[in-house]
């Protein structure tokens, strides 16, 4: 059976199981508080409550309403507890609708860690990820703008999302990298690429942490893989492979940890 814990590069001990927070902002498109604030809390602290001590974000969620629910429900509790963000979206609502625009800048990221810490508690964030490359700035720029907040205390660790291995090993060379977050699941189209990442990752101790696991695509049309099925198949594929399921259901993030002690053993 695969392991419940994985042990990051700087020591942390996270359980492999762990809650995506996005579903918990407005809708449609994430923008905007969620509309039941007080449920969101007990939900983030039941998820505690299970053993869950591993909480992803962004700020991009709402903007940054997602961050500020977060840090609300745990109140500065945060000790032994994995809060990861991501910088470099901006996200805003105007008369044609909601605009998405990547911001990579060093200036843009700093004000994002900045802004994200505040929303959170003001506490350094556990895990930064850049969320997006931006294509109009030099990547090493951005990975370079997040080196600086770890260096300032501001952020912990240092992450990235939607990348290739050559642009890992590009920000390795600028600060150790804990956690790559890409869309991955056993329906991907790029099965093999994917698997490729996973193992690139696992080598060097890094966290894979798959989003749309469920084989869930905004782009495409097709039904979502048994949650029992892609749960079972990611936590074998590799020990370095992290969950992030979201829900807005109390009951729904009960059986998933139900499901979770089913298909894993306490072996290191």
């Amino acid at each position: 059976m695969p392991a419940r814990t994985f042990t990051l590069r700087d020591g942390f001990v996270v359980n492999r199981l762990g809650y995506g927070a996005m579903r918990l902002t407005g809708q449609p498109g994430n923008f905007g508080p969620y509309a039941d604030w007080d449920q969101g809390i007990r939900l983030l602290r039941r998820a505690l409550e299970l053993g869950i001590n591993h909480i992803d974000s962004a700020r991009a969620y709402g903007p940054l309403d997602n961050e500020r629910l977060i840090g609300e429900a745990l109140a500065g509790q945060t000790s032994g507890v994995l809060v990861a963000s991501k910088g470099g979206l901006e996200k805003t609502m105007g008369p044609s609708g909601m605009q998405v625009a990547r911001a990579g800048s060093s200036v843009a990221l700093r004000r994002h860690v900045d802004e994200s810490r505040k929303a959170l508690g003001d506490a350094p964030i556990g895990l930064c990820y850049l969320h997006f490359p931006d294509p109009e700035v030099p990547f090493a720029e951005s990975v370079e703008a997040l080196a600086a907040a770890k260096q300032a205390g501001l952020v912990e660790r240092v992450g990235l999302s939607n990348v290739s291995i050559a642009q890992i090993e590009e920000a390795e060379a600028i600060v150790p990298i804990t956690a790559v977050q890409n869309r991955f699941s056993m329906a991907s189209d790029e099965l093999e690429a994917g698997r490729e990442m996973v193992s690139f990752c696992a080598e060097r101790g890094i966290a894979f942490v798959p989003h749309g696991p469920l084989g869930a695509n905004p782009t495409k049309q097709g039904a979502k893989l048994p949650i029992a099925d892609a749960m079972a198949w990611l936590l074998e594929l590799s020990a370095n492979v992290l969950l992030i399921p979201g829900t807005t259901s109390i009951a729904h993030l009960e059986e998933n940890v139900a499901l979770f002690e089913t298909l894993v053993s306490d072996a290191a």
